[in-house]
This record gives structure tokens, sequence and C-alpha cells, in this order.
């Protein structure tokens, strides 16, 4: 794998490194608030597992805590309060769930059910019924704590300065200021404290999900191999499907009644779309996927970055149809919402991929941490452009001095560049240079460049390249797959007690 700070990353995992603004989008925000181009391209849906029955406490498992918070405790020990509010009653707020030494409170799943119910209502989705609604968001919420918990353990850190370049790159793609777009996001009921917590966690669960998953992902050469026989010794541009799922999720090592149960849950799924009912309110209500507070779409993927499962499920299938499926992971209701013609096909379906231009580039890298600021970074790459302006030295002599990335021993040398190798920042300044001319400093998610463009072509595809991509379709699959088969894992092993008389009590109360 190549080094992560070097632009020439696999583009799905460099837009990974772009903090997932889809789902952090999904979590605090209406759609319009943020564009379509915050989505990962072809990022994997993975499933998260059904809410089922408490856990049964292990021998190891830690204390539990009592069924109030801490902040309970304290509010208790407090001196009462004024005659005037003598006859006040104060709300408590409870538990609802133990998730290994940590709790998740009653308001914690209250205020983010009022942000995806927001979400959803701006969609036009009708919601689910409430009491199936918080039980589907509190499974994601356990998911995601489960995460956390782990990531923290692996000792993963987000510091303030990364967590900064984050929000300010987030309010770029939105062509907004930092200013404008922390309005925006408290105009639209989150504190931007806690805007940049929930950030700061989806940075920190990306970088567990690439160290436990993305990282031990290998491909084989005659996967390559039999992959591109497959498709005819050459990639093409298939037309993208767009899917929607519900996924009722199976436990690892279920029993045959576990089984059944989850096999009735995704009949009464599929009895209620073929009465009729919206596909995206079924998927709110039943899915196990993450993607079930967004319909279950998918979004638009050619077919060899989907499961072949999906694949061959939907090959017949009229738009608006739907099919069943099972996998390991559990019971899979597809719809095939549309197909088009790829993008970068410009052609007929399975026409080869056109000729494409090639930039031969170098740079030196800055990159920014607690040592060197963003400023620091920016301040020694313009003296480093003077320099090489007034020619006293050359390209290659400073990038191997002072560029923290590996290709400096190479005089910084990244060789030639194909279209989306790069970061979305890199590949625009780079293809705003002439031969020879040498940019003002970048920025990018890696911190600060400066671009050097040696030479361009225009060539054929070319059979290395045919298999590079070959290998990042077949990568990004088998990551979407793993992804999911490790989330199971995960949180099958965490400790979960549900504390159903609070839930019940919330149902109850919303039913009032």
């Amino acid at each position: 794998m190549r080094n992560p700070h070097n632009p020439r990353f696999p583009s799905r995992l460099v837009r990974a490194s772009r903090l997932m603004p889809a789902l952090i989008a999904a979590l605090v925000a209406a759609p319009q608030a943020w564009p379509q181009s915050f989505k990962l391209p072809g990022a994997g849906s993975p499933t998260l597992p059904a809410a089922t029955a408490p856990a049964t406490a292990s021998p190891t498992s830690p204390a539990l805590p009592a069924s109030t918070t801490s902040a309970t405790t304290s509010a208790q020990s407090r001196p009462s309060a004024a005659p005037a509010q003598a006859g006040r009653v104060v709300p408590v707020d409870a538990i609802v769930a133990v998730v290994n030494n940590e709790v998740i409170t009653a308001q914690e799943l209250e205020s983010r059910m009022q942000l995806v119910e927001a979400r959803l209502k701006s969609q036009g989705v009708s919601l689910p019924p409430r009491a199936e609604f918080q039980k589907q968001l509190l499974e994601r919420m356990i998911v995601d704590r489960a995460q956390m918990q782990e990531a923290k353990e692996q000792g993963i850190r987000v510091d303030d300065n990364l967590l900064d370049n984050a929000i300010a790159r987030i309010a770029q793609q939105n062509s907004m200021s930092l200013q404008e777009f922390r309005n925006k996001v408290e105009r639209d009921g989150t504190p931007y404290n806690r805007f940049r917590e929930d950030i700061r966690g989806e940075i920190m669960m990306q970088r567990l999900r690439e160290r436990e998953v993305v990282n031990k992902v290998q491909i084989t050469e005659s996967e390559v191999d039999n992959f591109l026989a497959a498709n005819g010794g050459a990639m093409s541009a298939q037309p993208e499907l767009d899917i929607a799922q519900i996924l009722v999720r199976i436990p690892e090592n279920a029993t045959p009644e576990q089984i059944a149960q989850r096999r009735a849950r995704a009949d009464e799924a599929l009895q209620q779309l073929r009465g009729g009912a919206d596909f995206a309110r079924v998927a709110a209500t039943y899915s196990d996927a993450s993607d079930a507070l967004n319909g279950g779409d998918m979004g638009w993927r050619s077919p060899d970055r989907l499961p072949q499962l999906f694949v061959d499920a939907v090959a017949q299938r009229q738009d608006g149809e739907i099919s069943v499926v099972k996998s390991a992971n559990g019971f899979h209701i597809l719809k095939l919402v549309g197909r088009r013609s790829a993008a970068a096909g410009n052609g007929k379906n399975g026409a080869a991929l056109p000729a494409v231009t090639e930039t031969h580039v170098r740079h030196i890298l800055i990159k920014v941490n607690q040592v060197v600021p963003a400023n620091e970074a920016r301040r020694k790459l313009v003296e480093l452009k003077e320099r090489l302006d007034h020619k006293a030295a050359t390209f290659e002599e400073l990038a191997r001095l002072y560029s923290n990335d590996g290709s400096a021993s190479k005089g910084g040398d990244l060789g030639w560049i194909y279209p989306g190798d790069t970061v979305p920042e890199f590949e625009k300044a780079m293809n705003a240079l002439q031969p020879g001319q040498i940019s003002d400093p970048v920025e990018s998610p890696f911190g600060f460049h400066l671009i050097q463009v040696l030479e361009r072509k225009t060539d054929d595809m070319s059979r290395e390249r045919q298999r590079t991509l070959a290998k990042q379709a077949l990568r990004e699959r088998k990551v979407d797959e793993a992804t999911e088969d490790w989330l199971r894992q995960l949180r099958d092993r965490t400790y979960v007690e549900y504390r159903n008389d609070e839930l019940a009590g919330l149902a109850g109360a919303a039913r009032q």
C-alpha cells in the first residue's frame, strides 16, 4: 500500500480520508444544507447489527451503572430548590442503554432523534412508527459508541489542529467561509461545539476502520487476472446502478430460532412493500444497514463496486422492482432504483475507456502537525518558491531536503499521474499548471505542496493502468464486505444492556 501521505494514494482511500462527509451531513443537517459533492463516491454501506434482545452479561462484563446517570446523583445531592420552585417536577435523564462501561441516555437519544426526524421530513420521507424509529437509531448509536471505545483503546486521537483543518475543508467544499459555515450549522439547530465533536468522532472511527479493515485487505495478481478476464481483458465503462436495500441482519453464529425470527422480520417488511408502502419508510423502520435512515439508498455505483450477489439479483429487474437475497450477513431486500450510462464512458455500454491525459509531476510537501502549524508550513514553502524563482536551488535539491513525503528521495517525483489519482485540491492545482511551471503553496488534506508539472501526454489506457483500476475496484468491493463483517463482529462482542422500561416510557410519552 502506498504511503497515505503521498497524494498518489488509491482514490477511494483518499476520499475516505476526507471525513466521510455524507454520514456527517446525515447526522447533523438537512440535505439542502450540504451539497451532493459531500458524498463519498462509491463509498460502501457498512451494515449495522439488528436491534435484538438484550445481550447477556459475561463474567468479565464491567460493573453496570445505576438506572440514572451521575448527573442525576449530583442533582440529588444539591441543596433543595428555592421555595418558588419547590412544587416543580424536574425531569431526570434516564439511561436507555449500557454499552460496555458507558451509557446512552434518554436525552442523547431524543436529541439525535429530533435531528434525524427533521432531515427525513425535509427529504419528504414519511416517518416510521416512533418506537421502531427509536430502536433503529439507538442501535446506530450503540455501534458508533462501540467504535469510539475501540478507537480510544487503540490510542487513536484527533488533535484540534487536524480537526480545525478538516472543518475548514468542509466549509470550503460548501463554498462558505468558516464563520458562514458555523452560522449555518447553528441555524440548523446543532451547537457548533457538538458539531466539532461529531466531526472528531467521525475521523476517529474512519481511522479505526482503516486500521482494522482497509489496511488488511489484500488483492492478489490472480484475482486481477480473473477480474479482467471476466471483463473481456479490459476495464470498460459499465452502466451504473442505483440500488436501495433493506438489510435484516443475522447475528454471527445465530441459532435456527434466531434465523427464523430474522426471516419473519424480513417477510414483514416485504409484505409492507408489496402492499404499497414507501421503501424509504420501511427501510427506516426495519433495516439494520447504516444507510437505513437515508431510505436505504446506496447511491450510483458501477457493478464492479457492488457485491456480485446484488448485481445478479437485479440483472433482470426493471426500475422499481424488488428482489430478495440472502447473504452471510442476513436477508437483503433490494430495489433497483435506476440504471444509467457511466459518466466516464461517453459512449455505448461496454465501450473501452477513452484516451486519457497523463501528467508527469513532482512536489514538495510540508505536513501540518502539532509542531508545524499551517501558517508555518505555508511560510516555509513561500521561501522555497522564492529560492526556485531566483534559481538559488533546484526543485530536486529542495525536495530531497525539505519534503515530508516518500517521494523526497526521488526529488519529489510522483511519476505519471492519471485523472483521479490524487486528491481534488492537488489535481485542480496541477491541471492549472503549464509544463515547467511551479505552483504557489497548495493546501490539501496532507499539508501544503509546491507542485511542478514536468510534461503531459495523451494516450490510450495502458495495460498497467487497466490492472491498477481493476485492483482498485476489487479492493473497494472487498473493503465493503470486510467492513460489514468487522462491524458485525464488533457489535456481537460488545456488552449491551437495554433499559427497556425507559424505552417504553419514551414511546408512551410520544403517543400522548
